[in-house]
């Protein structure tokens, strides 16, 4: 397997009124192409930092974030901001549809702010929406959608452009369990099918049973990883 995503000794201190606050404190891990990991912890562990970061969107006080083996401090602001449009997809828990735009409008947006939307790529937008269940629902707009359908077509924006990694923060916190649960399974499974690198931040660690690996922070610290299909399991039914 290839490394999609390469963390190195990250640091990210904020400064406060009380001195500082190390929000990311040494932490290295690496990804996989067709890796799903799950990155948890409790509130203030660092883990939404983590994934700014790795999202370009925070820049570390030290350390190294390579993508595709490129360094993300390396680039300047233009680079990062082309990286995040083209190399890294997102899902987030409001999953930030675009209200007047229906479901293949929404998916094949990303394709048009990369310039890759032809009529293969208004093909390749139906065809993924197809394949999360959405087949009917491709002229509808957000408000005509239930929740989960929702983070559905917010999974195909972030997997469209095809990137090399698809990061999601929290994808489920506004969820039932039931369809909470079918979210992550598809997005596991599209994780695996596109050999992407996926990375999902989430409190809830019943949703962690369809993920490869599972990273446990704390403090800011990468406490814990969890590879073994036994050792993820017992954590997601809290044992």
């Amino acid at each position: 397997m290839s490394i999609a995503l390469e963390v190195k000794n990250t640091v990210k201190i904020f400064p406060s009124d009380a001195g500082e606050i190390r929000a990311v404190d040494d932490v290295s891990f690496s990804v996989n192409a067709g890796e799903f990991v799950a990155l948890v912890g409790p509130s203030g562990s660092g883990k939404t930092t983590m994934l700014s970061i790795l999202a370009a969107l925070l820049t570390p006080t030290s350390g190294q974030v390579l993508i595709d083996g490129v360094d993300l401090a390396q680039m300047s602001e233009a680079e990062r901001v082309a990286l995040r449009r083209e190399k890294i997809g997102f899902t987030f828990q409001s999953n930030n549809l675009i209200p007047y735009l229906t479901a293949r409008e929404n998916v094949g947006l990303m394709l048009r702010l990369n310039g890759r939307f032809d009529r293969a790529g208004a093909l390749r937008s139906e065809e993924l929406l197809a394949r999360l269940g959405l087949a009917e629902r491709l002229n509808n707009l957000p408000a005509q959608m239930s929740g989960g359908q929702q983070q559905r077509v917010a999974i195909a924006r972030a997997l469209i452009h095809n990137p090399s990694v698809v990061l999601a923060d929290e994808p489920t916190a506004s969820l039932d369990t039931e369809r909470a649960y079918q979210v992550v399974e598809t997005f596991a499974a599209l994780i695996h099918e596109n050999n992407r690198a996926g990375i999902m931040v989430t409190h809830d660690l019943r949703m962690c049973q369809h993920v490869d690996r599972i990273l446990q922070m704390r403090d800011g610290k990468l406490v814990a990883i969890y590879e073994t299909r036994e050792e993820i399991l017992r954590l997601a039914k809290g044992e």
